[in-house]
């Protein structure tokens, strides 16, 4: 490659930084007066929308700062994130005597838990049936028929 070739390049390459070295100066709330003429011809809601046009890129600007954050290890946060176990304490509340209630308490507890739908009421007691008990023995059906009748009617078998 000649020389001249090498200096134009190195010119074009140079004109390229100097550019943007322009582009990357530090933006400023645009003055009112330049916003004024971005804002629409009604007369209300003016202030409101220089307001939004400005933005808040100036000294009004929030600026999240890293100074009063504490720097936690990755030790110490997979630790607080990993479940407790609550086993030590379960058992030793359940083992107590104090805890333990009284039968009468649970049975109540139980009935009033059993709830209203008819898969949780317990079956009602059959009834059996008696045979129909006559007042009169045989004897004295045997007796009437005789009277009656004359004669037995009907024998038991």
């Amino acid at each position: 490659m000649s020389a001249s070739l090498i200096r134009r390049g190195l010119e074009l390459l140079n004109d390229d930084i100097k550019d943007s070295s322009r582009v990357k100066k530090k933006k400023q709330t645009p003055s009112s007066a330049a916003v004024m003429n971005l804002v629409s011809t009604n007369r209300q809601g003016v202030t409101k929308q220089v307001k939004r046009l400005q933005g808040r890129l100036g000294p009004g600007k929030s600026k999240a700062t890293v100074k009063d954050k504490r720097i936690r290890s990755a030790v110490e946060d997979f630790r607080k994130k990993q479940p407790k176990s609550q086993l030590d304490a379960n058992l030793k509340y359940f083992l107590e005597s104090a805890g333990k209630a009284e039968a009468f308490d649970t049975k109540k507890i139980l009935r009033h838990s059993r709830g209203r739908q008819s898969r949780n009421r317990p079956d009602k007691p059959v009834k059996t049936s008696r045979e129909a008990q006559s007042l009169f023995t045989e004897e004295e059906f045997q007796q009437f028929q005789r009277e009656y009748f004359g004669r037995i009617v009907e024998e038991k078998k």
